[in-house]
C-alpha cells in the first residue's frame, strides 16, 4: 500500500484492484451477516444472549463502515503494463 502525497492535508492511499475487490467482498459479507444475525435476535430467549448478539451486529456494521471509509479514501492503482515501455 502506497501513501499518496499529492493532496496535502488529505490522507489517501493507492491500493491494488485485487485488494479493493477483497475489501468489497468482506464488506458485503459483514453486512449480510449483520442482517442475518439481527433476524436471529428475535428467536433468542435469554436477554443477555440477545444483548451480546446485538453487540455482534453493531461490531459487524461498524467494521463494514470503517472499511467503506477506507475505500472511499483509497485510489485504485492502475495495473502494471505487461510489456516494458
Amino acid at each position: 500500500m502506497k501513501q499518496n502525497l499529492h493532496s496535502p492535508g488529505h490522507e489517501s492511499y493507492e491500493i491494488s484492484p485485487r485488494f479493493r475487490k477483497t475489501m468489497e467482498d468482506r464488506i458485503q459479507r459483514l453486512e449480510g451477516d449483520a442482517v442475518e444475525d439481527e433476524q436471529i435476535v428475535a428467536k433468542l430467549d435469554h436477554p443477555d444472549h440477545r444483548q451480546r448478539h446485538l453487540r455482534l451486529v453493531a461490531v459487524q456494521r461498524a467494521e463494514a463502515l470503517r472499511m467503506r471509509l477506507f475505500l472511499d479514501k483509497a485510489g485504485t492503482r492502475l495495473p502494471r503494463p505487461l510489456i516494458a515501455i
